[in-house]
C-alpha cells in the first residue's frame, strides 16, 4: 500500500487556544485551520471556545462571533448568510457545505473547520478559485442563438422550463468539485462536477442554438470523461442538486449524436 506523506511545512501545528470567559452557559469548542502567507510558517490548528448562549444557531454566526469579538485575524469568505451567494463554502465537520445554512447543533462535539479540500489557500478559510472560474468561462456560459431575435423575450412552454430545474440553482460554491478525487487529480485538464452541470444548463435549455458547439467542446477524455461516477459531488451539493446525473445527460448527448 502506498504511504503519502506531506511536506512538513504544509503539515498543521498545534496553535493558539482561546478560552471561554467564566460562567459561559452552554461553552463549545472550534477548532479552525489558520494559515498566514506573511507569516512563513506553517499552518496551525487555533481552539476557540465560544458561549453558543450568545451567538447564532449557524456555523457562519459563530465565525462571525469569534472574529467579531475573540480573533480580528480571522479570515473567511461570506456575504447573503442565506444560502444563495456560496461565499462561506467550506470544510466543516469533514463534509463541503456552506457556514451560513450548516447548524452548530448538526455537528457533535467540536466542530471542526477548513478551508475548501484540494485548492491553494489565499489565507485561512479562504481557497484560491481563480483556476475553477477560468475553467467556467471556458464552457461560454451564456445563452447562444444566432436566429433574429423576437419582437420580446425568447418564449419557453413550461416542459421546456422545467427541464432547467435542478440545475439553474447552481450557486458555484465548488463543494461538489472540491469533494471530487478526479478532479483532486486532474484540476489541470478536468473540468469538475460544478462547471460540468452549468454546461448541460445551456445544454438543456430549448432557446440556445449551439448545442453542436458545446458538445464538441466537452468530447474530450479529460474534460469530461474524467468523470468515474463516485457521486460524492451529489452527496455533498449544499442545494440538494445532482451533478452527476447531468454529466451523465451529457454523456448520453454526445452518444446520441453518434
Amino acid at each position: 500500500m502506498a504511504e503519502l506523506t506531506l511536506p512538513l511545512a504544509s503539515r498543521p501545528v498545534q496553535g493558539k487556544t482561546f478560552k471561554v470567559p467564566d460562567g459561559a452557559r452552554n461553552p463549545r469548542t472550534f477548532k479552525i485551520y489558520r494559515w498566514d502567507p506573511d507569516s512563513g510558517g506553517p499552518p496551525r490548528i487555533d481552539h476557540y471556545e465560544i458561549d453558543l448562549a450568545s451567538c447564532g444557531p449557524m456555523v457562519l454566526d459563530a465565525l462571525i462571533k469569534i472574529k467579531n469579538e475573540i480573533d480580528a485575524t480571522l479570515t473567511f469568505r461570506r456575504s447573503c448568510r442565506e444560502g444563495v451567494c456560496g461565499s462561506c463554502a467550506m470544510n466543516i465537520d469533514g463534509t463541503n457545505t456552506l457556514a451560513c445554512t450548516k447548524f452548530i447543533d448538526e455537528v457533535k462535539e467540536e466542530v471542526r473547520i477548513y478551508p475548501l479540500p484540494h485548492l491553494p489557500v489565499v489565507k485561512d478559510l479562504v481557497p484560491a478559485l481563480g483556476e475553477i472560474f477560468r475553467q467556467y468561462a471556458s464552457i461560454e456560459p451564456w445563452l447562444k442563438n444566432e436566429s433574429a431575435p423576437p419582437s420580446r423575450e425568447r418564449l419557453q412552454s413550461p416542459e421546456e422550463r422545467a427541464k432547467l430545474d435542478g440545475l439553474w440553482e447552481c450557486i458555484l460554491c465548488f463543494c461538489c468539485t472540491t469533494a471530487c478525487p478526479s478532479y483532486w487529480w486532474n484540476s489541470d485538464r478536468y473540468l469538475g462536477p460544478a462547471v460540468l452541470l452549468q454546461a448541460y444548463r445551456w445544454l438543456a435549455d430549448s432557446r440556445d442554438e449551439a448545442a453542436g458547439e458545446r458538445l464538441d467542446d466537452l468530447e474530450d477524455p479529460f474534460r469530461l470523461y474524467r468523470c468515474h461516477t463516485i457521486m460524492n459531488c451529489t452527496k455533498t451539493c449544499p442545494k440538494g442538486l445532482n451533478p452527476a446525473k447531468a454529466i451523465g445527460e451529457i454523456k448520453d448527448l454526445i452518444i446520441a449524436r453518434r
